[in-house]
C-alpha cells in the first residue's frame, strides 16, 4: 500500500507565531457515504478540524453508526482479553507496529480479515484456557486425594501398631493379675507427634461394644470415618464445632500439607491439612460430612481395606504424572498462540482504536439519505485549509470513487475555539497560562512573554550560580536524551519534570545568570574581578569593627564580592533587592496593562485605549512610577559627597517608603529627611492630583460614552442584527444541500446601562486596590531570595565547612561526610523544596499580578478529531 508523507500536507502558506491564536474558520463538509470512511481517516491522520455535533439531540443508540461502533467494541473486548491472557503468561509483547497497515488506508475487506484472525485467536486461546482449567481442577483433586490416602494409611497403619502392642501387654497384665481395668488400651489415643495432631477420643464408644479385630486393622472397623482437605486456616474452626455438635463422640485426625497447592479459582497457592473423622452411627457422619463442606471441606472417598487404599494410591500417582504431561503440553500450546498474538496485537490494537474513532466521528455527522452523502461541520485554522482539501482528494482517490467532497468555509459569528501553535519548547509555558485560562480566539497571548519572564522571575528568587548550574545540567540531560527518557512521559510523578524540561531548563540559565549578579555561588562570593573596597591591613583584633576603605574603581559586574565579608552585608543586600523587586515588578505591571492596546486593536474596540488604558497608566505611573524614579535617582546620587569647602551637599539619604506615605498624608510638604532635589513637593502633588483625576476617569467615561452611542442607533432606527448560517435539507431538485444565510433581529435590546456601570465600578476599584497590593507583592522576590542565600549559607557553615576546619589523620574521611550530607541537602532542600517555592510564586506573580491587568482567559481549546491523541489518551487509560 502507498505511503505518504503528512509533513507536506501539513504545510501552511503563512509563518505563525503564539503572539495570538490562529485565524479560525468554520469549514462545512459535503462527503459521499462510500468516501467518508476514507475521509474521516485522512483527517484524522492529520489532526486538522475539530468536528461539531450536529446530532446533538439524538442519543447515542440511536445514530446511525452506532452498530459499527459496538463492532470495533467487541473487537476491543477480544484484544483486551488477549493481552490479559498474554501478561498472565508472561509472554513477551512486541513493540512493534506494522505502520503500513495502522496508518495507511484500509478497505472493508482489510477489516474483516482482521477481525476474523482476532476472533480465531481468541476462540482458540478459549478451549485451552478452559481445557487447562478443567486440568488444573483435575490436578488439584488428585493431588489432595493423593494427600488424603497417604495420611489415612499412616494413621490406620499406626493404630495396627499400637493395638499389637496393646494386645501383648494384655497378655502379659493377665499373668500378673486378672481383673485389673482395661482403661489404659491406647486406642485411637491423641498421637503426639510433630506432623500429626488429634481431638476427641472414642472411649465411650469403646465401652458401647465398640469390636476390632488385631490384625486386621483397617479393613474391619465398626466406626465409620470421613477424608477430605481443608484450608489450614479453617482447620481450628473445624475442630470446635465438631467437638461441639457431636459433643465429643468424635476424634479427628489432621496433618499439615507442606507444600502449597494451586488452586486454579484463586489467584495465590493456598496452604491446606488433609483430615480424617471417625464418628459412630450413619447421623454424626452425615452431621459430620455437613459441617466439613460448609467450611469449605473437599471430602473423598477412602476404602477401609489397606490393599485397597494401596491401589487407589499407585493409580493416583499414575495418573498425576500424565496429568502433568498434559498440562505441559496444553501451556506449550497456549504460549505458542498468545506468542503469535503478542507479535500482532499492538497494531490491531492502534487500529481498531482508530476505527472506532472514525465511527464515533461520523455519528457526528448529518445524514442526507436522498443524496446518499453526510454533511459535517468543524473549525479548522485557515491556514490549514489548503491541507484540508488535499487530504479530501487523497480519500477520493483511497475510495476509488470518482465523486470528490466539497469543503467551503461558512461566515458565522459564533467564537471560535482557540488554537495556539506550539513545539517541544512552548508547550510547557503555553500550559503554565492555559491551567490559568484558554485566550479567547484572537486575544494576544501572555505565553509568548511567559517565556521569558517566568524563569526570570523564578532565577531573581533563586539566584545561585552554583544551584543554577546543577538545575541547568539535570534538565540539559532531560533534553539531550529526550527520546530515551520518553517513558518518563507515562509515570504520573515524573510527567510533570520530563513534559517541562525546557522551563526548568530555563531556569536553571536564568538562575545561573542571577547568581552572577548576586556574586552568589553555594553561598560564596567570586572575587572574578578587583574589589571596588579595600580592608585595613591591620584589623585591630576579635570584636574590633572597621570600615573598608571605597577604592576609585567599582566592580563591573553585580555585587562586590567585599559585601560578603562585612558585618551589614544583610542590610546591603535587603535594601538592594526590595528596591529591586519594585522596580522589576512596577515593569512587569506595566507590560502587562501596555498589552490592552493590541487587544483593544484587533477587537476594534479603541474605546478602551483612551478610556481604560489611558488612565490606567497614568494612574499606575502617578505613584509607583515615581516611587521606581525616586530608587533608581537614589541609587545614582552620592549621598555622601562634600563640597569644596568639606560639607556634606546633601543632609542624608531619604526614606523612600516614608516619603510615599506622607505623599499621601501630606500633600503638597516635604521634610527634610524625604527630601531629594528641588521642586519635590510640587511634583508629588501634581502626581496625585493626576491619579485622583484618573479614578472617575476610568469610572464613568466608557459607561457614558457606550449608553450615548446605544441611544444614538435605536433614535436612528437601527436594531442589532445578528446572523448565522444553517444547512437547509431542501433542494431545488439539483442535488446537494443549500447553504442559507438567515438574519434575526434581536428580540430584545441586550444593552443594560447598569450592568455595564456595575462592571466597570468592580474594574476600578479592583485596579486602584490592586495596584497598591500587587506591588507589594513584587516583594516576594526579595524574601525568597533573601531566604534561599541564608539557608545555603547555613547548610554550608553546618555541615560541611566544619569539615574543612578539622584536622588529623580522619579529615579526609570527615570531607568526604560532609561533603555528602551537603550535597544531598543542597540538592533536595535549595533545588527541590526550595525551587518548588520558588516555582509556585512565579507562577502567582504570572497569574495574580501580569495577566488580570489584560488577560479574560475565558476562551475554549481547540481540540481537533487527531488518531495521535486517541491513541495516547488509550494508553494513559
Amino acid at each position: 500500500m502507498p505511503t505518504r508523507n503528512w509533513g507536506m500536507l501539513r504545510s501552511r502558506p503563512k509563518t505563525t507565531s503564539i503572539f495570538r491564536s490562529e485565524v479560525m474558520s468554520l469549514i462545512q463538509l459535503y462527503i459521499p457515504s462510500d468516501v467518508a470512511r476514507f475521509t474521516v481517516s485522512q483527517l484524522g491522520e492529520m489532526g486538522l478540524v475539530q468536528f461539531r455535533d450536529l446530532n446533538s439531540e439524538v442519543s447515542a443508540f440511536q445514530r446511525s453508526f452506532v452498530n459499527d461502533v459496538r463492532r470495533f467494541d467487541e473487537i476491543e473486548r477480544k484484544l483486551r482479553y488477549l493481552h490479559k491472557q498474554i501478561e498472565a503468561n508472561d509472554v513477551d509483547i512486541y513493540e512493534f507496529l506494522d505502520e503500513e497497515f495502522v496508518s495507511s488506508a484500509r478497505g472493508p475487506r482489510d477489516i474483516d480479515d482482521m477481525e476474523e484472525r482476532v476472533g480465531a485467536h481468541e476462540s482458540r486461546v478459549l478451549k485451552l484456557t478452559a481445557a487447562y482449567k478443567n486440568l488444573q481442577l483435575k490436578h488439584l483433586e488428585l493431588i489432595e486425594n493423593k494427600y488424603v490416602l497417604e495420611e489415612v494409611s499412616s494413621l490406620f497403619t499406626e493404630i495396627s501398631g499400637r493395638q499389637g502392642a496393646a494386645a501383648g501387654a494384655s497378655g502379659a497384665r493377665g499373668l500378673a493379675g486378672h481383673g485389673r481395668g482395661q482403661d489404659a488400651a491406647p486406642l485411637l489415643a491423641r498421637a503426639d507427634t510433630s506432623s500429626r495432631r488429634s481431638i476427641g477420643s472414642l472411649d465411650a464408644a469403646r465401652a458401647g461394644d465398640l469390636d476390632m479385630e488385631i490384625g486386621a486393622v483397617g479393613r474391619d472397623i465398626n466406626v465409620g470415618f470421613i477424608a477430605g482437605v481443608i484450608s489450614r486456616q479453617r482447620i481450628a474452626a473445624l475442630e470446635r464445632v465438631l467437638w461441639r455438635s457431636l459433643r465429643g463422640n468424635m476424634f479427628l485426625n489432621y496433618v499439615d500439607i507442606e507444600d502449597p497447592i494451586s488452586d486454579p479459582n484463586l489467584e495465590e497457592p493456598v496452604y491446606k491439612s488433609a483430615f480424617i473423622v471417625f464418628a459412630h452411627g450413619a447421623s454424626l457422619r452425615d452431621r459430620a460430612t455437613k459441617i466439613a463442606e460448609s467450611l469449605g471441606a473437599t471430602l473423598y472417598s477412602v476404602d477401609s481395606s489397606a490393599e485397597r487404599r494401596q491401589e487407589d494410591l499407585i493409580d493416583t500417582m499414575s495418573r498425576l504424572d500424565d496429568l502433568q504431561q498434559i498440562l505441559e503440553n496444553n501451556r506449550v500450546a497456549r504460549i505458542n498462540e498468545l506468542t503469535s498474538v503478542s507479535e500482532q496485537i499492538n497494531t490491531w490494537f492502534a487500529v481498531v482504536r482508530k476505527e472506532k474513532a472514525v465511527y464515533h466521528t461520523l455519528n457526528l455527522f448529518n445524514y442526507d439519505a436522498n443524496r446518499n452523502s453526510l454533511i459535517a461541520e468543524g473549525w479548522c485554522a485557515t491556514n490549514d485549509i489548503p491541507a484540508i482539501q488535499s487530504a479530501l482528494h487523497l480519500a477520493t482517490e483511497d475510495a476509488g470513487s470518482n465523486v470528490p467532497t466539497v469543503l467551503q468555509e461558512l461566515r458565522t459569528t459564533k467564537e471560535p475555539p482557540t488554537f495556539i501553535r506550539t513545539n517541544k519548547f512552548t508547550e510547557g509555558f503555553q500550559n503554565i497560562v492555559d491551567a490559568y485560562g484558554v485566550p479567547k480566539a484572537g486575544e494576544v497571548n501572555p505565553g509568548l512573554f511567559t517565556c521569558i519572564t517566568f524563569p526570570f522571575l523564578f532565577a531573581l528568587m533563586f539566584g545561585d550560580l552554583g544551584h543554577g548550574f546543577l538545575m541547568t545540567l539535570c534538565a540539559a540531560l532531560l533534553c539531550a536524551f529526550e527520546k530515551r527518557l520518553a517513558w518518563l512521559a507515562k509515570d504520573e510523578s515524573l510527567r510533570m519534570f520530563y513534559t517541562g524540561r525546557y522551563i526548568i531548563l530555563l531556569m536553571g540559565i536564568f538562575s545561573m545568570f542571577t547568581g552572577l549578579l548576586y556574586n552568589d555561588i553555594f553561598s560564596r562570593a567570586m572575587s572574578i574581578f578587583s574589589s571596588g573596597w579595600a580592608w585595613p591591613a591591620d584589623h585591630g583584633g576579635e570584636g574590633v569593627t572597621v570600615e573598608a576603605t571605597k577604592l576609585d574603581h567599582v566592580y563591573p559586574v553585580g555585587i562586590d564580592p567585599a559585601w560578603h565579608h562585612a558585618g551589614n552585608s544583610l542590610l546591603f543586600t535587603n535594601s538592594y533587592k526590595m528596591k529591586m523587586s519594585i522596580v522589576l515588578g512596577v515593569i512587569h505591571m506595566t507590560l502587562g496593562i501596555c498589552l490592552q492596546v493590541p487587544n483593544a486593536l484587533h477587537f476594534k474596540k479603541r474605546i478602551n485605549i483612551v478610556h481604560v488604558f489611558v488612565p490606567q497608566i497614568i494612574f499606575l505611573f502617578s505613584i509607583f512610577g515615581y516611587l521606581v524614579f525616586a530608587i533608581i535617582f537614589k541609587w545614582s546620587t552620592d549621598w555622601y559627597a562634600r563640597d569644596a569647602s568639606g560639607e556634606l551637599t546633601h543632609v542624608s539619604p531619604p526614606s523612600l517608603l516614608n516619603m510615599l506615605i506622607y505623599m499621601f498624608l501630606s500633600p503638597g510638604s516635604v521634610g527634610d529627611s524625604e527630601k531629594m532635589f528641588r521642586g519635590q513637593a510640587a511634583l508629588q502633588t501634581f502626581l496625585l492630583l493626576l491619579a485622583l483625576v484618573c479614578v472617575p476617569w476610568m469610572l464613568l467615561v466608557k459607561p457614558l460614552i457606550l449608553r450615548k452611542e446605544h441611544q444614538k442607533i435605536i433614535s436612528e432606527g437601527y436594531g442589532r442584527i445578528s446572523s448565522h448560517v444553517r444547512v437547509s435539507s431542501e433542494g431545488d431538485g439539483l442535488g446537494g444541500a443549500v447553504v442559507v444565510s438567515e438574519q434575526e433581529e434581536m428580540e430584545e435590546d441586550d444593552f443594560d446601562f447598569a450592568d455595564i456601570m456595575i462592571n466597570q465600578t468592580i474594574h476600578t476599584i479592583e485596579f486602584c486596590l490592586n495596584s497598591i497590593s500587587n506591588t507589594a507583592s513584587y516583594l516576594r522576590l526579595w524574601a525568597l531570595s533573601l531566604a534561599h542565600a541564608q539557608l545555603s549559607e547555613v547548610l554550608w557553615t553546618m555541615t560541611f565547612l566544619p569539615t574543612l576546619k578539622m584536622g588529623g589523620r580522619l579529615q579526609p574521611v570527615a570531607v568526604m561526610c560532609g561533603f555528602a550530607v551537603w550535597f544531598v541537602l543542597t540538592f533536595s532542600i535549595l533545588i527541590g523544596m526550595e525551587g518548588l517555592s520558588a516555582f509556585l510564586h512565579a507562577l502567582r506573580l504570572h497569574w495574580v499580578e501580569f495577566n488580570n491587568k489584560f488577560y479574560d482567559g475565558t476562551g475554549t481549546k481547540f481540540e481537533p478529531f487527531s488518531f495521535k491523541a486517541v491513541l495516547e489518551e488509550a494508553e494513559e487509560a
